[in-house]
């Protein structure tokens, strides 16, 4: 058991493991309390918001949309949005069972990334650019894995449609997003590397 600790010990200062861990809790945390601050303190989501979003057709025009907007920049708003799908509102789950199956699938991702920076999963985090990329994913698949858990879908709400991006989103798709970009640059350039090695 000692033992068994202090290997754990080890495996949680090595940098990589540090990296990836310091982003995962910092985009967590970020997530939860810019969520927190829209859901609460702007009172974004009042009464009558959830139902109009989850509401389709003729049914959702004769809902009011209460849902809150904020017009900050001619770029940038903050708009509410609950979306009930994986990032950017793919692949809808308005089920109960598609809630849990999305919820499932982010926490064994998380935990098989988790693995990975500790180094004893099969996909192992040995570069630094790894354990980036790790700690952005599991940090934004956790952050909207417990929104999913609370409302049944993800408190989305950063806006940039006013230049054609037709998507909003959350700190939480952010992380994942620049964890996948970062694996992307990291195959990239070991690719390069072992390339000129030859």
């Amino acid at each position: 058991m000692a033992d068994g600790l202090a290997e754990l010990r080890q495996r949680l200062t090595q940098p990589v493991a540090r990296i990836g861990l310091a982003l995962a809790g910092s985009i967590l945390v970020l997530d939860q309390l810019t969520k927190y601050l829209v859901l609460d303190r702007l009172n974004f989501s009042p009464p009558g918001c959830l139902e109009f979003q989850r509401a389709e057709g003729a049914e959702r025009a004769l809902l009011p949309n209460t849902c809150g907007h904020i017009e900050l920049s001619p770029v940038f708003d903050l708009t509410m949005v609950w979306n009930k799908g994986v990032s950017f509102g793919l692949f809808g789950a308005d089920t109960w069972m598609g809630r849990l199956v999305l919820i499932t699938f982010s926490v064994v991702i998380s935990l098989g990334l988790l693995a990975g920076l500790l180094q004893s999963g099969p996909l192992k985090a040995v570069r630094p650019l790894q354990g980036v990329a790790f700690g952005c994913i599991i940090g934004g698949a956790i952050g909207n894995a417990i929104d999913r858990a609370l409302y049944g879908a993800v408190v989305d709400f950063l806006n940039f449609s006013d230049v054609y991006f037709p998507y909003v989103f959350n700190i939480a798709d952010v992380g994942i997003n620049l964890g996948v970009a970062a694996i992307i640059l990291d195959m990239l350039l070991s690719d390069r590397k072992s390339t000129g090695a030859r």
